[in-house]
């Protein structure tokens, strides 16, 4: 799977760990090491999740634009979800010109 900021490749994984839920779109998580760190910045917000535990979240710098808190990872998951861990999800109703796609490899 590739992720990709107006036509700029954020994230390419053949490793992607998918996660369905309820009432959300599909999430695809990749592992920190097939994303373009350079391109996020953390950030201090973070959330708490019943079953998933807490996330850190991240901007997204693409060309000159910023979409703050677009980009979430589970760094200590609760056990259930230790797969997860250090793994990078894209939010993409935070970013209009995010596109997620099967990778051409």
């Amino acid at each position: 799977m590739q992720v990709s900021v107006d036509g700029e490749i954020i994230a390419d994984s053949k490793d992607i760990i998918r996660v369905d839920e309820d009432g959300s779109p599909s999430r695809f998580y990749f592992p920190r090491a097939d994303v373009r760190m350079g391109k996020l910045t953390r950030n201090d917000t973070s959330t708490d999740c019943p079953f998933k535990g807490r996330a850190h979240y991240f901007a997204v710098n693409a060309g000159r634009k910023r979409f703050e808190d677009a980009v979430w990872s589970y760094e200590a998951p609760f056990e259930a979800h230790s797969a997860l861990q250090n793994r990078l999800a894209f939010y993409d109703d935070k970013i209009p010109e995010l596109e997620v796609r099967p990778a051409a490899h």
